[in-house]
């Protein structure tokens, strides 16, 4: 697959503005002539790889600020809204996508706010097809989507909240495993909560409860040590660090308050996920344990799906570790939890591939299944999945099941121990899988549930194959 060209020419324009120099200055600075820097700032050539070094030699800049994340993001988003049979008509073509994404990000996101408006409150029961219908009501993006959105477009890292917090496991000195007694120290001597861990029926279900007038958090005992102790650390984040939480909320400007608090929630848990797990120490240790899940729980106390979703986090700059994406997938095929410091997309509609093996886990229990997968962008990924369950209070409680997908572009698959003994360069090794059906204009899906809406159909009255249509 040939190598991508790059068009940052609103990037290189935000870096010279802010550097205050005109067009001949900075072109000065480069090595280049004026008219080139003009062509690159109108995205009318692309950057090389000379340009982008002296970038990155004369003004500091971050490679990885050139890597087109974001852009990534956008593209598949607004590929998938363009598809809603809502929009009608002809489709815009990719270029012209493109060119929006490159040279008005605002007005692409101002699109998929636009899109989210448009679309109805709930779904059909008795929708087999799982197609959400539109309607002209307009509707607000539930709080949840606002906040999945804002760490979806930040690549899921958060500077200020994971340096406060890798200060405060520094403070902590906790050695070995034990991170429960150190927080709970820390939480009664530093900012006056008293940590009581109870027993009962009464209190089974509850994770946390904490009271601000007799500043008491009550833990339940069946919840287990990394659990009790990721929450003794998001309380501690919410009291001790709650104006910096506050901040960030606030500069996210959000359109709801219920937006705002469900965002206080999430930094929280960051912040809790970024003390049990800092950042050099934990860095450290993935590479060192080449990233072995249970290793890397075992040492730092934690538990698989804590760990799995700190990998999707190491992302700070100038310290980064690989980018892996990272989902918890109910029973249902519903996905509960999601980020990606990836290209990997996941579907904002409907379900997800059924090609992917975090659907096979469940059936697996006792495992970490490897799957070798490429997406119809010809990008290729070794996927991970395992089932993990919630403690149960009891014979007659509920028991919480969930399947967790950890994983990372192939590039990078030597440094996990689960690339062990696979063949990374046999393209037969690699299962094609998708976004989801909606969107997926794989032609020979054995799988496929719903057409791509973006296909005209062909029904064969006197053929049928796989599916009772082509495309």
């Amino acid at each position: 697959m040939r190598d991508r060209k790059i068009f940052v020419g609103r990037k290189i324009r935000a870096i010279r503005q802010e550097e205050g120099l005109t067009q001949a200055a900075f072109a000065a600075r480069l090595g280049i002539s004026t008219s080139y820097l003009n062509q690159l700032e109108n995205n009318q050539r692309h950057v090389t790889a000379p340009v982008l070094l002296a970038l990155a030699e004369k003004f500091s800049i971050e490679m990885r600020d050139f890597a087109g994340g974001d852009e990534d993001r956008l593209l598949a988003d607004l590929a998938e809204v363009f598809a809603d049979p809502a929009f009608g008509g002809q489709p815009p073509a990719p270029q012209d996508i493109q060119l929006v994404v490159q040279n008005a990000p605002a007005l692409a996101l101002s699109v998929l706010s636009l899109h989210r408006s448009l679309r109805q409150s709930g779904e059909r029961l008795a929708e087999l097809d799982d197609t959400i219908e539109r309607s002209g009501v307009l509707v607000e993006p539930t709080p949840y989507e606002e906040v999945r959105d804002y760490f979806h477009y930040i690549d899921n890292y958060i500077d200020e909240l994971d340096q406060a917090a890798e200060t405060l496991a520094d403070r902590l000195d906790a050695t070995g495993s034990d991170r429960l007694a150190p927080l709970v120290d820390y939480a009664e001597r530093r900012c006056g909560i008293r940590v009581m861990i109870e027993t009962g029926a009464d209190r089974a279900g509850t994770l946390r409860h904490y009271d601000e007038e007799t500043r008491i958090l009550r833990l339940h005992s069946r919840s287990g040590t990394a659990t009790n102790a990721f929450q003794i650390a998001h309380q501690i984040g919410l009291v001790e660090y709650g104006e910096l939480i506050g901040s960030v909320a606030d500069r996210a400007d959000f359109r709801s308050v219920d937006a705002r608090a469900v965002c206080r929630i999430g930094l929280a848990n960051y912040f809790a996920g970024a003390a049990i797990l800092p950042y050099r120490r934990f860095l450290s240790a993935a590479r060192e344990l080449r990233h072995d899940l249970e290793l890397l729980a075992e040492r730092f106390g934690a538990s698989i799906e804590q760990v799995a979703h700190r990998l999707s986090t190491m992302q700070r700059p100038g310290q980064q570790g690989i980018p892996f994406f990272f989902a918890r997938v109910d029973r249902a095929g519903n996905i509960t939890k999601r980020h990606s410091a990836t290209k990997l997309q996941f579907a904002r509609f409907g379900s997800a591939c059924p090609l992917w093996n975090v659907h096979r886990a469940f059936e697996a229990p006792n495992g970490i299944l490897r799957q070798q997968a490429e997406t119809p962008d010809g990008r290729r990924y070794l996927c991970l999945a395992t089932v993990v369950t919630k403690a149960s209070a009891g014979f007659h409680a509920p028991v919480q099941t969930y399947a967790l997908a950890l994983g990372c572009e192939i590039e990078h698959a030597r440094h996990l121990v689960y690339a062990d003994n696979l063949d990374l360069a046999r393209d037969t090794a690699f299962e094609p899988i998708g976004i989801s059906c909606r969107i997926c204009e794989r032609p020979n899906c054995h799988q496929r549930a719903v057409p791509p809406l973006k296909q005209r159909l062909t029904v064969e009255p006197n053929h049928r194959g796989q599916l009772p249509y082509s495309f």
